[in-house]
């Protein structure tokens, strides 16, 4: 839409209202508002920051309220992600407003807050309060603070000690109320070290006062021209970051952010292709010459090249044409941006949720401004403003983490092809085990299917062997974790100063704590599952709301002393391979060890650097980790998750096992997998190790045809879910008398309970819908929708997650 002058404003708030609020616009905003700006306005007692949907001069049927301010001069949000938001509200049946609050990564531009003033009882008790009150209370003093003027949370909070406690006790009487504020940040606020400063293009004042550190400051810039780092600055000018900051405010100076460099190395010359890859790099050098929308499968075993035949298509596109690739794991990200850097130099940026939010945002301008067109980034880069977008690769496609399993419950594989869609870019999606779906979808001549069948350089696979646990305590007549076959092989790689990658999928020391005498196992408060323990934490943990509690010396429920932990995680592997190998360096890689957003790069950097001879851990080490002095690796248990109550369990199975598999021989030595299981007949078990994707694929199939799961229907899984029992139960039965009888060519499963009954304190009831079509369950997934919304139930009663990956 051309810029004009508008009265009135739509405006998508972050809500779970899914409608858009009309404001009418100051006459100071009326000529700069456009559509994907970003606009603050009232909502009830709170300030929030939206997105324009559209301008217009239609008067609504209620008075608007009048917006606030402007935030962004030039729209955040173009026409092309707009549409695609819509598309994800529409398609995952999420809120407008939660979607595109997702797309943007500018959370510290904002500061949220809370501002206290005095209610009309509040101000008639003061004065009594005050007269009763000793003057040390706290109460008494905050009364007399907001007697004067409304103060912020932060401020009160600074200034006394208890202010919290008062404040609470204070609004449960009523006698103050807080307002929800959202301010721009001051952008001078940064730290020292990332300012640069100069002098301003107008020059300085020469009115204007200054004090001692202030003059040398502009007499050194003076000096000389150009910019400067604040922090370096500091060594020479005493208080030279104050003074630059007071300067700036006078205008005599200017002060900008310096933005994260990421690059790491000089640019590197590319790679000769064999004739597989060349292949495949022709097929998608065709799509992107003619400029149209396609897809592609990129099928490759382990350590075939996939990631060179990214780059070379990256190197194809004309200048001024953009890149996307998205990867599964922040721990990957590294790796893959160091490819990506040593191609690419500072055109790369990198977007991940490990970054901090003043990281995101600059990565976020510096692709908007055009200065980087190629952009790695996790599952929410696939909403990057990359300028002129020309191809998306989605690397490792059939992972979980693309999935988000909050709201918005998109797919960002599937939103990526979406984008591409509307952009005319081509797709690559790569991966070693494909998801059933996009296989299918190849299959069907939706997608173009390329291969890459061998490893580079003519390496061979590694020779994958399977060990019978239950054999192997017929033999030894004892409960080991490791086979004797699998510690031979440990001890041989050390001697030969190779190293090895040991996987248990599973986190902590114990799974769970149990009682001897009655057989008590100890569960967490808020969920219907036990604490795993984990012991260099000394403490109980639950993996999903996070509750912990002391290791109990006696049962909880019969005082019994004989307290025994069943079970093992990867806190107890890395415990018995140091007892089986004590001059070993061992490390390990799970979400417990990985305290900081650049630990997991440490980790594996010295793994790779050979500063350790084993790395146990869980999936994060299954994928993606190129890693050529590795020649073992050891599965400890291949049956961890094969039997969830999951559709999807034994695909889950034979992707992680392939996937960790892959990461044996990839240098000149070749290497080999030994699998520990004790279901060395399963179907997903035998075809990982004999490492057969097509049988696999067509097993799988088969059983997926048979039930009408995923590619043959299309499914949502809808929760209810509330605190009380009784109210979720009563919620899940209104909804099933509404889907009765079930539209034709739907099918409705539940209600019944989830395998997890009971999460995060709320108790939830589900139903499994499968659909013949997709428009078909859209209708229904929002008549479900309008029903909540007409029942009143609460903002998070009811979850609605199209295509999900997991049903617990």
């Amino acid at each position: 839409m051309p810029e004009g002058s508008y009265l009135y404003c739509d405006v998508s708030l972050p809500v779970p209202l899914d409608q858009p609020f009309t404001y009418a616009l100051p006459e100071t905003l009326r000529h700069r508002v456009q559509p994907g700006s970003r606009l603050v306005v009232p909502f009830g007692p709170r300030k929030l920051t939206g997105v324009i949907l559209r301008c217009h001069d239609e008067k609504p049927a209620m008075t608007a309220r009048e917006a606030f301010r402007l935030i962004d001069s030039q729209p955040v949000l173009d026409g092309e992600l707009m549409a695609l938001g819509r598309w994800i509200a529409g398609y995952y049946c999420a809120p407008l407003g939660d979607v595109l609050r997702g797309m943007l990564p500018l959370a510290s531009e904002i500061r949220r807050g809370k501002v206290w003033s005095l209610t009309d009882a509040g101000r008639d008790a003061a004065r009594q309060l005050l007269l009763d009150s000793s003057p040390d209370d706290p109460v008494a003093q905050i009364l007399r603070m907001l007697e004067k003027r409304p103060l912020s949370a932060a401020y009160l909070a600074k200034a006394m000690p208890l202010a919290d406690k008062a404040l609470r006790a204070l609004e449960r009487r009523r006698f103050i109320v807080a307002e929800q504020v959202q301010t721009e940040r001051d952008p001078l606020r940064a730290p020292a070290e990332r300012l640069r400063v100069e002098l301003a293009s107008a020059g300085a004042t020469a009115e204007v006062k200054l004090n001692k550190p202030e003059r040398e400051l502009r007499a050194f810039l003076e000096l000389h021209p150009g910019s400067h780092n604040v922090k370096e600055l500091e060594a020479m000018i005493a208080n030279a970051s104050p003074a630059a900051r007071s300067l700036a405010r006078k205008g005599i100076v200017t002060l900008q952010a310096e933005t994260v460099s990421m690059t790491a190395g000089t640019v590197r010359a590319p790679h000769t292709l064999n004739p597989a890859q060349q292949a495949a790099y022709d097929q998608i050098r065709e799509a992107l010459n003619a400029g149209e929308f396609r897809t592609f499968l990129l099928h490759g075993v382990t350590g075939s090249g996939k990631t060179e035949v990214y780059l070379k298509a990256i190197d194809t596109l004309p200048e001024g044409a953009g890149a996307l690739l998205l990867v599964p794991e922040i721990a990957l990200t590294p790796a893959m941006a160091g490819q990506f850097f040593s191609r690419f130099g500072d055109r790369v940026a990198i977007l991940h949720s490990a970054f901090t939010d003043t990281e995101r945002t600059e990565q976020w301008r510096r692709i908007r401004s055009g200065a980087a067109s190629v952009v790695v980034g996790t599952r929410s880069g696939v909403f990057a403003p990359v300028r002129n977008l020309k191809l998306i690769v989605v690397d490792e496609e059939h992972d979980g983490s693309y999935k988000q399993e909050e709201n918005p419950r998109y797919n960002g594989r599937d939103v990526a092809i979406v984008r591409a869609q509307g952009a005319g870019a081509c797709v690559v999606l790569g991966s070693a085990t494909p998801s059933l779906e996009s296989r299918y979808n190849a299959e069907r001549g939706k997608y173009t299917l390329l291969e890459l069948p061998g490893r580079i350089e003519a390496r061979p696979m590694p020779a994958v062997q399977l060990i019978d646990m239950r054999e192997e305590f017929l033999e030894t007549r004892k409960h080991e974790t490791f086979s004797r076959k699998l510690l031979e092989a440990i001890g041989g790689r050390l001697e030969n100063g190779e190293q090895t990658i040991v996987l248990l999928n599973r986190r902590g020391f114990s799974s769970f704590v149990a009682c001897r005498s009655c057989g008590e196992r100890v569960q967490c408060i808020n969920c219907s599952l036990t604490l795993t323990f984990h012991k260099r934490d000394r403490r109980l943990l639950c993996h999903y709301c996070g509750y912990a509690e002391k290791v109990p010396s006696a049962c909880p429920k019969c005082a019994s002393e004989h307290i025994y932990f069943l079970g093992l995680g990867s806190e107890k592997v890395e415990e018995e391979l140091h007892r089986a190998f004590s001059t070993a360096r061992i490390a390990r890689l799970d979400r417990d060890t990985v305290t900081g957003k650049r630990h997991y790069e440490t980790i594996l950097q010295e793994f790779r650097e050979g500063n350790y001879d084993v790395l146990v851990g869980t999936q994060m080490i299954a994928k993606g980790h190129d890693i050529p002095n590795v020649t073992l690796v050891g599965v400890v248990s291949a049956d961890v998750g094969l039997a969830m109550p999951d559709f999807r369990a034994a695909e889950r199975t034979f992707q992680l096992l392939t996937q960790v598999a892959g990461r044996a021989g990839r240098g000149h030595v070749p290497g080999i997998v030994l699998i520990q299981t004790i279901n060395p007949d399963h179907y997903a078990v035998r075809m990982a190790a004999a490492q057969d994707y097509q049988a696999f694929y067509e097993k799988e199939l088969h059983f997926r045809r048979m039930m009408l799961y995923p590619p043959f229907s299309a499914m949502a899984n809808v929760l209810v879910r509330s605190e009380k029992k009784e109210l979720a139960m009563r919620m899940s039965s209104e909804l099933n008398i509404l889907l009765q009888p079930p539209p034709e060519k739907l099918r409705i499963m539940g209600p019944a309970e989830a395998p997890v009954p009971r999460l995060k304190n709320e108790y939830r009831y589900q139903f499994l819908i499968k659909a013949a079509s997709r428009k078909s369950l859209n209708e229904l997934l929002r008549k479900i929708r309008a029903f909540a919304v007409a029942q009143k139930w609460g903002a998070t009663a009811l979850v609605i997650d199209v295509d999900p990956l997991t049903l617990m």
